[in-house]
């Protein structure tokens, strides 16, 4: 098992001078445009249900960023309670942002990069894209310094040295130099993982639920148990009192919203996989928010019962876990620590596969689609999320919560406008090939291949939140501006949602559906494969919602390219 493991390892590993599939016959500018990894999905690989999606959620936020997400709250003064609650209330809202901007998904089978072009522009779409990936990576990163945290709680338990290696890390860096060793570890352990096809990880994702759900509950009943009870744990108050108590519940409402943005952002991603369209819809809704707030409670109980056991709140629980069994080195403590560690490496490796390095492969992909397939981006998004030094962004509890914060108003400003295009600009409508064509007269080609419309958008929904932006970066700012940035997400989504809609009805673009007519279609099929049996029964192929006629709404076209599954 182990040779076959590395053999296709070594095949999967990229090759620079091999061109992607299905990009022979690509010439000129569309060579930027098109391959098959970024296509519309193969009915073969629509294979995630409403369980799949239920389940998806459960192990995706099944993770120890979960943990740091949830008790960082707890460790800025907010009582247990109160930081669970804001969490949820924020993760409600964002589970109907990520249902909505994850549809076209859903229907087109397309991913967030080629979505990005319905909007922006064939070629326009290369920054929101780039953005998104850069996300992805960091993200990715961070998600390597967790796992790497979890092997080397592992080799303590296994050799007690490792702990006396001299640290050379530096200052504000959440590894010493057994923990660079774990990261390297988890590193390599996930790149040889990389190579199974996303669609083939289905049973990868109810196990790494599985595991997860072992570990959470190990950890959480071993530490109550030393804590005295649970009551005394869920009674300690917070030590934010007055108007910091209530600015600080604001804080968190908004980032629980905020620091899901990457999600909400690349819903097309995870939702392209569907087996019928409406199966996300459950999924999302209630998936998200309840696996979530599940989390949190964990993750807040364990953080309370650090403060009754060492008499600080530790709100990371790798460092908690490797802190128990650092102050009493006894084989069982050794053995709890090793078994625990083991259940989050492993989650934190499918964790890393499902929500950093799928979308940075699909983003990467898009982004050179004449050599880069997304399985090459996956092993170029683990080569870089390596260089950028993750560790120094999970230093404290302060610099992870501006981490979290610092992106949002970027993604915030892209949803925002994917959101008006699908709903509003074009009624649920996307003209297929033209998404993958440099040719002029595409719907999509805008001015160049770039849609002056959306990019007003997104500076705009950007404006208000720059200074904000800069204030959490480390620059002086007035607390009123401080305090606006809290609701930088909202603000930027908002904004960009109602500039496009403006810009759009004063200039109108190529392809434009009334606000009376809705156009999506009821499941995409590439054209290849319609007349195909579906679930037992031929379908005949007909016209997505609407008829058909070319110019209907002051620009819809080419009807008859873009036929779909009754």
């Amino acid at each position: 098992m182990a040779s076959n493991l590395i053999r296709r390892f070594r095949d999967a590993v990229p090759k620079p001078s091999l061109k992607a599939k299905g990009t022979e016959n690509v010439h000129g500018e569309d060579m930027w445009l098109d391959n098959d990894d970024v296509r519309p999905l193969k009915l073969a690989d629509r294979t995630w249900n409403l369980w799949t999606y239920l389940t998806f959620w459960f192990s995706a936020t099944a993770t120890v960023s979960g943990w740091y997400a949830a008790a960082s709250a707890q460790a800025l003064g907010l009582s247990m309670w109160e930081s669970v609650g804001t969490a949820f209330g924020g993760q409600v809202v964002i589970a109907i942002v990520i249902v909505f901007n994850g549809r076209a998904g859903a229907k087109y089978h397309i991913g967030f990069p080629i979505l990005n072009r319905a909007s922006f522009g064939v070629f326009g779409a290369w920054w929101p894209t780039f953005n998104r990936a850069v996300m992805a990576i960091v993200w990715n990163g961070v998600n390597a310094v967790q796992g790497g945290q979890c092997v080397y709680v592992m080799l303590h338990a296994l050799f007690p040295s490792i702990a006396t290696i001299k640290n050379v890390m530096g200052e504000g860096s959440a590894l010493d130099s057994g923990g660079m060793i774990g990261f390297v570890v988890f590193w390599v352990c996930t790149c040889f993982f990389l190579v199974i096809p996303i669609p083939k990880m289905k049973g990868l994702v109810y196990a790494k639920l599985i595991v997860f759900v072992i570990s959470a509950i190990s950890m959480l009943a071993w530490t109550l148990t030393k804590a005295g009870g649970i009551g005394h744990v869920v009674s300690q108050p917070g030590t934010a009192k007055g108007s910091e108590r209530t600015w600080l519940m604001i804080r968190f409402f908004l980032l629980g919203a905020a620091n899901c943005a990457t999600f909400a952002s690349n819903a097309a991603d995870f939702q392209r996989y569907a087996t019928k369209p409406n199966d996300v819809i459950i999924g999302n809704l209630v998936g998200f928010p309840v696996a979530n707030l599940l989390v949190a409670i964990v993750g807040n109980l364990v953080a309370a019962s650090s403060q009754a056991i060492t008499g600080e709140l530790i709100w990371n629980p790798i460092t908690f876990l490797d802190t128990l069994q650092s102050s009493s080195y006894t084989p069982g403590n050794r053995a709890g620590c090793f078994f625990i560690a083991a259940c989050f490496s492993y989650s934190a490796i499918f964790s890393s596969i499902f929500e950093n390095s799928l979308p940075a492969g699909n983003d990467i992909a898009a982004l050179f689609p004449k050599y880069l397939t997304v399985r090459k981006g996956f092993f170029i998004c683990a080569v870089v999320s390596f260089a950028i030094n993750p560790w120094y962004l999970l230093g404290s509890a302060s610099i992870f919560i501006s981490f979290l914060a610092s992106y949002q108003i970027f993604l915030s400003s892209i949803t925002g406008v994917l959101l008006c295009h699908y709903y509003i600009i074009t009624r649920g409508y996307l003209e297929i090939e033209d998404l993958y064509t440099s040719r002029k007269d595409g719907v999509y080609h805008y001015f160049h291949g770039w849609n002056w419309r959306a990019y007003l958008a997104y500076v705009i929904g950007i404006a208000p939140n720059f200074y904000g932006f800069l204030n959490n970066m480390g620059v002086d700012a007035p607390i009123g501006i401080t305090k606006a940035y809290y609701f930088a997400y909202e603000i930027g989504l908002f904004l960009s949602f109602f500039t496009y809609w403006a810009a759009c009805t004063w200039s109108p673009p190529a392809l434009t559906v009334p606000l009376s007519e809705w156009r999506e279609p009821r499941d995409y099929v590439r054209p290849e494969e319609r007349g195909e049996v579906i679930e037992g029964v031929v379908e005949d192929v007909e016209f997505g919602n609407g008829g058909g006629e070319k110019g209907v709404g002051g620009g819809v076209r080419g009807m008859e390219k873009s036929e779909s599954i009754g």
